[in-house]
């Protein structure tokens, strides 16, 4: 009979904490590097969670809410998770840590519900007439997309 074994990670009956090493710059840009104990990204194709020592991938991010939880220490606001909005760019998860380069990032906190309508309103009056070319069409569903995804993470 087999004996069982610790897996990896754990010591005298605890859990080790393992972290990982964030990166996240945008084209302006670092906007934030740390320790994370895990990273939710809005990948093209739906969220990634990525944990400390998770198989090394590249991914083409999509549009909604990065997450990231800090490792040990809260931030200054007593909070524990940042919380920003991407849009477009990709993300490196390798042996090195995790490196997010986003086209475009805001924090959540710096949303605004009343900013975003408008911006939705002013798409509104340039929706594209019926028998408009369909590239035409879904560039506009895309940007529709994008400000009710905003809306849907803006705070106030």
């Amino acid at each position: 009979m087999r004996r069982w074994r610790r897996p990896r990670g754990w010591s005298k009956g605890r859990l080790e904490m393992r972290t990982l090493r964030c990166v996240v710059a945008a084209p302006d840009g670092l906007v934030w590097e740390g320790e994370a104990s895990s990273i939710v990204v809005p990948a093209a194709d739906g969220e990634l969670g990525i944990l400390p020592r998770h198989a090394p991938m590249v991914v083409k991010l999509g549009c909604g809410e990065l997450r990231i939880a800090q490792a040990l220490a809260a931030l200054p606001s007593g909070e524990t998770k940042l919380r920003y909005f991407v849009e477009g760019g990709f993300v490196q998860v390798g042996e090195g840590g995790v490196r997010v380069l986003a086209s475009s990032i805001e924090p959540v906190g710096a949303l605004s519900k009343a900013k975003v309508r408008e911006e939705i309103r002013e798409l509104a009056a340039k929706r594209p007439p019926i028998d408009a070319p369909p590239e035409e069409v879904e560039k506009y569903d895309a940007a529709l997309d994008v400000l009710r995804r905003r809306l849907r993470l803006a705070p106030n």
